[in-house]
């Protein structure tokens, strides 16, 4: 007769494979090199070191208790939570994030003719792009109107833009 599965049988493996992912992606990120997906798997894909993570907690947590009850444990506890709370703050700063939604914004928003001279083109090249991609387009319509017109993503269609080698 098999075992029954138990939370420590599944929680420790996936905390591990997810921790070696997401560290993996993380340095990845840190140093630059995040092409292709890597950002989408370490956003998505931490879910899976969430899910461990909780199982792993289940399956120990009278050790973790105890852990918790030494001032070491508080410490290492007190100081990720002090952490978290300081990382939700930009303390004046201006963060890549902050500024990736109001010029994806603008971008998107902005009439062809406009997008085209950030993008150092031509309007005009600009629109035989689109169309050269079967997307109809003219200089006075924006990204978010031609994604929403011929149903195609605004990333796609900003790739046409600046990845000019997109493939279809």
């Amino acid at each position: 007769m098999a075992k029954p599965t138990t939370v420590r049988s599944w929680a420790t493996p996936l905390t591990i494979g997810a921790f070696l992912l997401m560290a993996a992606t993380g340095m990845l990120m840190f140093f630059g090199w995040n092409t292709g997906l890597t950002t989408v798997a370490h956003q998505w894909l931490s879910l899976f070191f969430l899910l461990g993570a909780g199982g792993h907690i289940v399956a120990n947590w009278r050790p973790l208790r105890n852990h918790l009850k030494t001032r070491w444990g508080c410490i290492c506890l007190l100081c990720s939570v002090a952490l978290l709370a300081a990382s939700l703050f930009t303390w004046g700063r201006v963060t890549g994030p902050q500024l990736e939604g109001p010029i994806m914004t603008a971008l998107v928003d902005a009439p062809l003719s406009s997008l085209a001279g950030v993008a150092g083109m031509s309007p005009e090249d600009m629109v035989r792009r689109f169309n050269a991609h079967g997307i109809p387009a003219d200089q006075k319509r924006s990204v978010r109107k031609l994604s929403i017109q011929y149903h195609v993503g605004i990333n796609r269609l900003l790739g046409l833009v600046f990845l000019p080698d997109t493939p279809d």
